[in-house]
């Protein structure tokens, strides 16, 4: 699954955001609750005020069983982050994060010419 979110185009937030995302930087209760949740795999990449995520999940993602405690921590998590995020232009009302359709893969394009 992919994602893509804005960030608000001031440099001193995108630098602290990025900071914020540093190994250990992120509050471990977070990282518990996007585990338990059935994420397998999580990658978030930036360009100037552009994020796209990339996410692997199990097939019954997303669990509801996490811990009050974790499910707590992200909300406040999830708000601090808010001060930092713009949803793209073309988002639904309350929706942060945008998925993206896939529309291109290599594999897929076996058999033709070589350059």
């Amino acid at each position: 699954m992919c994602f893509a979110l804005d960030l608000v185009n001031d440099a001193a937030l995108i630098r602290e955001y990025c900071r914020m995302h540093e190994p250990g930087s992120v509050w471990p209760a977070v990282i518990e609750h996007i585990r338990a949740q059935g994420v397998e795999a999580l990658e978030i990449w930036q360009r100037s005020d552009r994020l796209f995520m990339i996410m692997e999940a199990a097939d019954d993602y997303p669990r509801r069983d996490t811990s009050e405690d974790a499910q707590r921590e992200t909300a406040r998590w999830e708000a601090y982050m808010a001060t930092f995020q713009r949803a793209l232009p073309d988002a639904a009302a309350g929706d942060k994060w945008s998925s993206m359709r896939r529309i291109f893969v290599l594999s897929d394009h076996k058999g033709l010419a070589k350059l």
